[in-house]
């Protein structure tokens, strides 16, 4: 199935749309519903796709006593790229010039917003925490675009970057950023996006096009990844979390190209053993985020250990007891939240390492 493409909206949605997250009304004029993930997005036969505003979009505004300033800047006019930028000032009056975590949002590649209140909320304290520059790429999404767009995008949003260094303009941000000192970032599948963008970094030629930016390493929380055979989580693990295996067959027949399974690169990075067979020589010091309770657990630890097996660089995980998909962002509970700030705490350490790391400064 291949929908008709539409440009994705920014950063607010339609509030008309709050009377359908109980799916009690549906747009008849487009036709049947062919896709449905409840209350997150709907799809009708001509194309036509409904996104309940089930997480509010909120402005760049945050409370003073966090420390952290936060502006929106557009990439690209022509797609709608847009970032959202969170300065830690009081790292920056300590340590000067800070490193940077380019950061890519989940949702399936089909929801989801760098605007989206639980993204605000968890990256501006992760921000604070770490000492880090972040900027919150917002890129295109699925069934209107589908894969390799979001790709595309996070590339284009790096070369913008590239720019920016090289033209040494005096933004509100810019000043105190380490362009020397960037990570590759995201959860789910912003993860997903994070760990192409590093593959496609580890080409010298790709690397090299995009100087002055040096990479030093690549956080993924949660990487969605998927296969056609499944894994024991996948076929077990049926508690509570945001993500249900329902809903990650969903969202990949609505983000794949037309035609493609689970078993495609894009969703399955050891498929044909494409990590063994890889031929770069080293891939960014890695770490890995995996919630105990989460359907895609088995998948995120075999990624680890294939990574292992083919001796690339530095590969770290953690796994977080407890908790399922997404807890860092959509659940407050107290063990969530212990959870949360481990995870700040480690994603810190990772990139503290990181830095210090001589065989990622070229």
């Amino acid at each position: 199935m291949r929908t008709s493409r539409r440009m994705a909206a920014m950063i607010t949605m339609d509030p008309s749309l709050s009377r359908q997250v109980g799916g009690k009304e549906h747009s008849h004029h487009h036709g049947a519903v062919v896709e449905e993930i409840h209350g997150l997005i709907r799809v009708y036969k001509d194309g036509h796709v409904e996104r309940p505003p089930i997480v509010p979009c909120v402005t760049s505004l945050l409370p003073p006593d966090l420390g952290v300033t936060c502006g929106d800047i557009v990439i690209h006019k022509l797609t709608a790229i847009w970032a959202r930028f969170y300065v830690p000032s009081a790292a920056v009056r300590s340590h000067g010039k800070l490193p940077l975590l380019v950061y890519f949002h989940g949702g399936g590649f089909c929801v989801g917003s760098a605007a989206w209140s639980c993204y605000h909320d968890f990256l501006a304290r992760l921000a604070a925490k770490a000492g880090c520059l972040i900027m919150s790429v917002n890129y295109r999404l699925a069934p209107e675009n589908p894969l390799p767009a979001a790709y595309e995008d996070g590339f284009k949003a790096l070369q913008w970057l590239k720019q920016k260094a090289i033209s040494g303009a005096g933004e509100w941000w810019s000043g105190s950023c380490n362009f020397s000192s960037i990570f590759l970032a995201g959860d789910s599948a912003g993860a997903n996006i994070a760990h192409h963008l590093a593959t496609k970094l580890g080409a010298n030629s790709e690397a090299t096009a995009l100087r002055p930016l040096v990479f030093k390493g690549t956080i993924l929380i949660q990487p969605f990844f998927g296969g056609e055979t499944r894994t024991h989580s996948e076929k077990q693990i049926s508690s509570p979390s945001a993500l249900s295996l329902t809903a990650a067959d969903t969202y990949w027949r609505l983000a794949l190209p037309y035609g493609a399974n689970r078993d495609h690169p894009f969703s399955n990075p050891l498929s044909k053993g494409s990590i063994k067979s890889s031929q770069e020589p080293s891939i960014l010091p890695i770490m890995v985020c995996i919630s105990e309770m989460d359907i895609l657990k088995d998948r995120n630890l075999e990624f680890c250990g294939a990574l292992d097996s083919a001796g690339k660089k530095r590969v770290e995980h953690v796994v977080y007891k407890g908790v399922g998909h997404a807890f860092q962002i959509l659940n407050k509970s107290p063990l969530s939240q212990t959870r949360t700030l481990e995870m700040l705490s480690h994603i810190n350490s990772f990139v503290t390492i990181s830095l210090l790391d001589p065989s990622t400064s070229s």
